[in-house]
C-alpha cells in the first residue's frame, strides 16, 4: 500500500501516471494488478483507474473527474455541465464529454460516458479540483444547438429557469464562433423568454437579430411543425410553439 495515499489524492489516474509515479512499466503493472485484486483501486476502462475509499468502499473519483480524464482535451459539456453547476432539472445517468479524441461509449458505476464532438474550442474552464467544464454561457449555447439530441426542449427550458444570470458578451462570442444563422435565431428566441431573469438587455437581442436573414427556419424538426402547432414568430423568423413558457406550465413533453 506504499502508493495508495498518492493514488487516493489523484482520485482518477491513467496507467501512464502510475508508471510515472513508480518509475517502471513492469513495477506499475504489478502494482495495478495487486491493488485491483485487493480492492484498493478499480478499473474504469482501459488504462484508466480510480482509487477506492477505505472508509466508504466507493470510488474516490466522481463522474465529473472521470470525464475529465478520458482524454487530454476532454471536458464536461451540455446537460452534464448544467448538472455540475447545479442548474439541472434532472440528474441523468449519463455524462456528456466533449473531446476531439474518439472513444467508445462506456459505463462505470452506473454512469454512461458519451462523447460529443465539440463545435467550437473556447469557453472551457478548469476548476480548483482539476475538473474541466464549459462555462455557463458556453453551456447554454451548446445546449441550445444540441437540445434535440441531448435532453430535449422541455429539459433545456427547465435548466434555463434555474440559471441566475448570463453575460451577454460571452454568449455573443460563442454564437459568433458557431457562426450559424439558425443558432442566432434559436438563442434569441429562447433566451428572450428569460431576459429579465438572466439580465440580458435589448442590445443582446438586437445583435442576434442583426445576424438573422429573411429566410424562415424551425426551432426544431420541420416535420414536427404541424403536429406541434408551430406558429411563425416574425421578429425571429422562426416557426416554434406559440408560447414557450406554456410548455413548462402544462408539463408538455417536447423531448424531440
Amino acid at each position: 500500500m506504499k502508493y495508495l495515499d498518492k493514488l487516493i489524492e489523484l482520485g482518477c489516474f491513467s496507467r501512464q501516471e502510475v508508471v510515472d509515479l513508480i518509475g517502471t512499466e513492469k513495477a506499475a503493472h504489478s502494482i495495478l494488478n495487486d491493488y485491483v485484486k485487493n480492492g484498493y483501486i478499480d478499473r474504469i476502462r482501459r488504462d484508466l483507474y480510480t482509487a477506492i475509499s477505505l472508509e466508504t468502499k466507493q470510488p474516490v473519483a466522481n463522474r465529473f473527474l472521470i470525464a475529465t480524464h478520458i482524454a487530454e482535451d476532454a471536458y464536461i459539456s451540455h446537460h452534464s455541465a448544467f448538472e455540475y453547476y447545479g442548474y439541472a432539472n434532472q440528474v441523468f445517468h449519463q455524462v456528456y464529454v466533449s473531446t476531439t479524441s474518439r472513444f467508445t461509449e462506456f459505463s462505470f458505476d452506473g454512469i454512461t460516458f458519451t462523447r460529443v464532438s465539440p463545435k467550437i474550442d473556447s469557453g472551457v474552464i478548469t476548476t480548483n479540483t482539476e475538473i474541466r467544464v464549459t462555462d455557463l454561457e458556453r453551456t447554454v449555447i451548446d445546449s441550445i444547438y444540441s437540445f434535440q439530441k441531448i435532453g430535449g426542449l422541455e429539459e433545456l427550458l427547465r435548466c434555463l429557469l434555474l440559471v441566475p444570470a448570463l453575460q451577454a458578451d460571452k454568449l455573443i462570442t460563442y454564437l459568433d464562433e458557431y457562426g450559424q444563422v439558425n443558432l442566432y435565431q434559436k438563442s434569441g428566441f429562447l433566451l428572450k423568454e428569460f431576459a429579465e431573469q438572466l439580465g440580458l438587455t435589448k442590445l443582446f437581442f438586437d445583435y442576434c437579430r442583426s445576424k438573422i436573414s429573411k429566410s424562415k427556419s424551425y426551432l426544431y424538426s420541420e416535420k414536427d411543425a404541424l403536429s406541434k402547432h408551430f406558429v411563425l414568430h416574425k421578429d425571429w423568423m422562426i416557426f416554434a410553439p406559440e408560447n414557450i413558457k406554456s410548455i413548462l406550465s402544462k408539463g408538455v413533453d417536447l423531448n424531440v
